[in-house]
């Protein structure tokens, strides 16, 4: 029974460490998947964001 607790505990804080690697450590290029995002308001591209 202390060994699954062991193990519990241990894939838990792997989850935790791995969530958080996710969410602040890799660059956003690597997690979005949305394309074509144009910042441009016109057709022209004038750059007004």
């Amino acid at each position: 029974m202390d060994s699954i607790q062991h193990l519990l505990v241990y894939i838990t804080v792997a989850i935790a460490v791995g969530y958080l690697v996710w969410k602040f450590l890799l660059p956003k290029s690597l997690v979005s998947s949305k394309k074509g995002n144009s910042k441009s308001c016109g057709q022209d591209g004038c750059g007004c964001d």
